[in-house]
């Protein structure tokens, strides 16, 4: 019966049953893997083999233990036997105010972490040659109406347009500034209006003379009225005169208002009925109203409805639209005259007229980035206005440069920087109002400057927007009063930049923290034990 001995091989206090051992034995490089010589099984009777074994396994466990002592030497953290130290209270103090600052100061890298940094500087505008400045305007006039109400842009290059349509809706407006009907239709351009020719010759008086005690009277024994409001001083309404009158006598002599009744011109003289005039929202002479019976009453918020003629003033396109006008209505029947039936020609020369006073323009204007004006006021080329009588009172409900920013765009750019956006729109909800009796000739000018602002986010999503500084004067006008924004926009234009932080900058912050925290309490507790001992000792009567 043979005795059997389990050989095992320790590697750092544990068992190796897995590994390849290299050595050197009598003078011979070998190896052997340790799981051959697991349980390895040596008889008794064989000392060689048992004498080799040992002699292997020593040199192997000198061979491991010399290894970990060099690993072990470079240990920065060496430890120290439990009881070999000692806690004391003012340890345990230091401890507790070390973790709070540790704290503290992780809570405050953190915040700064997450919160966003700008930096800002001030460059010269990279705005190419063809880029074009937008702005946006919503204006109400309670005193203007949109019959002449008309945009005009100009700069100093020299461009000049006038009365911009394509862009621009109007809408009429009461005295709450409430709109009173849809979208008021300035009609397509038309050419110069044609006149009679200028001459000496006589004519009769063949149109009716209205007032206020006769005008509703007379209009409601006609289907269709039609009514000249004009102004002696009025070149216009001068140059009007003579084919108004002449056209008059010959509808009249071809439908006799006593026998036909179907039909009548008359005229009105606002400068004696101004009361007359207003109330038909007369702002420009000569205004040519015509009105249909059964439309011609007021609705219930005082409203009217009637038509504007536009069109030739010389006495063959006067007559012409005369008899468009009476055709479709039956000689026997003049009672009614709701519908226009009237042909094409007639339609384009006359469009519904403006139903109050008041005018809200909205829309938007494109321009060069040169500084420039953005004029509205009453014009017209065929019409003469009162000054004195013109009230350009506004009130602006939006006045911006710029692409619009979606609120959702502004609220992230006023994280960013609570200040950006303050001065975007820093004419929105002022008024600008006189008193209309006053008859000071107001003009209302504003003067702004402008610098472009391009927030760049750390996504490099870029956002532009412009910020503007506005001062407003009223001045007494020497000619038709106007409401004028001055703009000039700067060279220069403020770059702010999103910076992203950096984790691993984040990371290093909180180990030097941690780090600074520990060290600085640890020379803190030193001195103060130290201290606490000499005092002890002093206390004691000992020499040292």
């Amino acid at each position: 019966m043979h005795r059997t001995k389990t050989l095992v091989f320790r590697y750092n206090n544990r068992l190796a049953k897995n590994a390849l051992i290299r050595f050197r034995h009598c003078g011979q490089e070998a190896q052997i893997h340790t799981s051959r010589i697991w349980n390895w099984k040596t008889p008794k009777r064989n000392p060689k083999l048992n004498s080799f074994l040992w002699c292997l396994f020593s040199q192997i466990q000198f061979t491991v233990m010399v290894s970990t002592s060099k690993i072990k030497s470079v240990d920065f953290y060496r430890k120290i036997p439990r009881d070999l130290t000692e806690a004391s209270l003012s340890g345990a103090g230091l401890s507790i105010i070390a973790a709070l600052a540790m704290m503290f100061l992780f809570g405050m890298e953190l915040h700064n972490y997450l919160s966003i940094s700008t930096s800002t500087s001030i460059i010269v505008d990279r705005s190419p040659d063809e880029d074009y400045l937008r702005i946006d305007f919503n204006i109400s006039f309670p005193a203007l109406s949109c019959e002449f109400a008309s945009v005009d842009v100009s700069d100093v290059l020299g461009t000049n347009r006038l009365n911009i349509t394509k862009t621009v809706r109007k809408y009429s407006i009461n005295k709450h500034l409430k709109t009173t009907g849809s979208e008021f239709d300035s009609g397509p351009v038309t050419h110069r209006i044609k006149h009679d020719e200028e001459n000496d010759e006589e004519y009769g008086e063949g149109s009716v003379t209205l007032n206020a005690d006769n005008f509703d009277r007379i209009s409601h024994q006609h289907a269709i009225s039609v009514v000249n409001f004009y102004a002696p001083w009025c070149y216009w309404s001068n140059r009007l005169k003579p084919a108004w009158e002449k056209a008059a006598k010959i509808i009249r002599e071809r439908h006799d208002p006593e026998v036909d009744g179907r039909i009548i011109m008359g005229k009105v003289d606002c400068t004696e009925e101004v009361d007359l005039c207003r109330s038909h929202h007369i702002q420009g002479y000569p205004s040519i109203r015509i009105f249909r019976k059964g439309s011609d009453v007021r609705d219930e918020h005082g409203h009217h409805e009637h038509e504007s003629y536009y069109g030739d003033r010389d006495t063959d396109s006067l007559v012409k639209t005369m008899e468009e006008l009476v055709a479709p209505i039956a000689l026997d029947s003049p009672n009614l005259s709701l519908e226009d039936k009237s042909s094409t020609t007639t339609e384009n020369a006359k469009r519904p007229a403006p139903r109050e006073a008041g005018c809200r323009i909205e829309g938007f204007v494109r321009v060069k980035k040169v500084p420039g004006n953005l004029v509205i006021s009453a014009r017209s080329g065929a019409h003469s206005f009162d000054s004195a009588l013109m009230n350009m009172s506004h009130v602006i409900s939006d006045f911006s440069f710029g692409k619009k920013i979606t609120p959702r765009v502004m609220s992230d750019i006023k994280r960013i920087l609570p200040y950006v956006g303050a001065s975007h729109a820093k004419l929105n909800g002022k008024s600008y109002l006189t008193d209309p009796d006053d008859h000071a000739n107001v003009t209302v000018e504003h003067y702004i400057q402008l610098v472009k602002t391009e927030v760049m986010r750390s996504s490099h999503q870029l956002i532009e927007d412009y910020e503007f500084t506005a001062h407003s004067s009223l001045t007494h006008a020497l000619s038709i009063p106007v409401v004028k924004f001055h703009y000039e926009p700067s060279p220069m234009q403020v770059l702010i930049t999103e910076n992203p932080k950096s984790f691993s900058h984040f990371i290093t912050n909180v180990c030097a923290i941690i780090g600074g925290v520990f060290t600085v309490a640890g020379i803190l507790d030193s001195i103060l034990h130290n201290t606490i001992r000499m005092v002890k000792k002093v206390e004691l009567g000992k020499n040292f």
